[in-house]
């Protein structure tokens, strides 16, 4: 799995491609948004359209991503998952859980509407 994290007004943006399975890369992605969090960071988009293919370790990921945003006192949403996780987030009925946004700039926008 690949990772690209960066930060636009006071959002973290993190763009993943390739598989979401319980590898490594789940823990340097962890670790990489615990770095940004000492930013002040309340704030998180992950744009899951570049996943091929999510397994439960990968949802779990998810979740923690989100109880950390959510503990803060701020908010993360998924960008555009791709077929397979959103038939995962689906099945496991999370996608009632995470809120979706089409792209980055309606993924920044309802972000900055729910503070």
């Amino acid at each position: 799995m690949k990772t690209d994290s960066t930060v636009q007004d006071g959002i973290l943006f993190v763009r993943l491609s390739g598989d979401l399975i319980g590898s490594p890369d789940t823990q340097q992605l962890l670790q990489s948004v615990d770095q940004h969090l000492g930013d002040e960071l309340r704030n998180c988009a992950v744009d899951l359209s570049g996943i091929r293919y999510i397994n439960s370790t990968g949802i779990g990921v998810l979740v923690s991503l989100l109880t950390k945003f959510r503990s803060r006192g701020g908010e993360m949403l998924l960008i555009n998952p791709a077929d397979h996780p959103r038939k995962m987030l689906a099945l496991t009925k999370l996608n009632a859980i995470f809120s979706i946004a089409d792209d980055e700039a309606s993924a920044a926008q309802q972000l900055k509407a729910a503070n």
